[in-house]
């Protein structure tokens, strides 16, 4: 099949509006048009890499969370009454109580309820409203590799904007939405040291055990 007629296909498959983000950066860059459609198979392929290293940030960051938990509330702590209500939960928009009911409805055990929370969720326990109660006894405690020289407050904060980041690239990458554009060599460089804070063995047995930095090597990405 001709290189016409394969951008056309793909086009009709895919729709002309979703690659034309693709041919824009190509053209950006005086290349042609089939030169889009490496780069839409490209975005892909690192959307895809990437998923391994966010899975094992995700769950040694929720990991972590879970660990300071049980030790305040103990280890039934989703359906402790004290946690529930220290929880936010506004009328409009994301509600963090909201989701822990809803997480904990029909499971029998902390376990069964940690992977039915969303990402935000872990994400927002990183707020001055745990601090207290949370953070000043336990966060260098389950993340024993953060900076020393730091307050808890600053590192606290240091994460949920890290955290930020990675949630904007894993909601981009679940919505099948073009990351190319992005600095990607950081993102993976955060990801890495997001989980290095848990452990560092496990942040170097990922790098071991991911595809993702092969992959941005070919489009420059150092």
């Amino acid at each position: 099949m001709s290189i016409s007629r394969t951008i056309q296909a793909v086009k009709d498959a895919l729709s002309a509006a979703r690659l034309s983000t693709f041919e824009a950066a190509a053209v950006s860059t005086g290349s042609e048009n089939y030169t889009a459609l490496d780069l839409y198979a490209w975005n892909a392929r690192v959307s895809a890499a990437l998923l391994a290293p966010l899975h094992i940030c995700e769950v040694a960051l929720r990991n972590a969370v879970s660990d300071a938990l049980e030790n305040v509330y103990g280890v039934k702590w989703p359906w402790s009454r004290v946690f529930e209500h220290s929880l936010s939960a506004p009328g409009v928009g994301y509600s963090p109580r909201k989701d822990l009911q809803d997480a904990r409805r029909n499971a029998i055990s902390t376990g069964k309820v940690i992977p039915e929370l969303k990402f935000v969720f872990w994400q927002r326990m990183f707020t001055e409203r745990h601090d207290v109660r949370l953070w000043d006894a336990h966060l260098t405690r389950v993340l024993p590799n953060l900076d020393p020289a730091k307050s808890v407050g600053q590192l606290r904060q240091d994460i949920y904007q890290e955290m930020e980041q990675i949630r904007r690239l894993r909601n981009r990458i679940a919505h099948h939405e073009p990351i190319f554009k992005r600095e990607l060599s950081g993102d993976f460089q955060r990801i890495v040291t997001l989980v290095e804070f848990r452990c560092g063995v496990t942040a170097a047995w990922m790098i071991q055990n991911q595809d993702a930095t092969g992959i941005l090597r070919e489009r420059g990405f150092s």
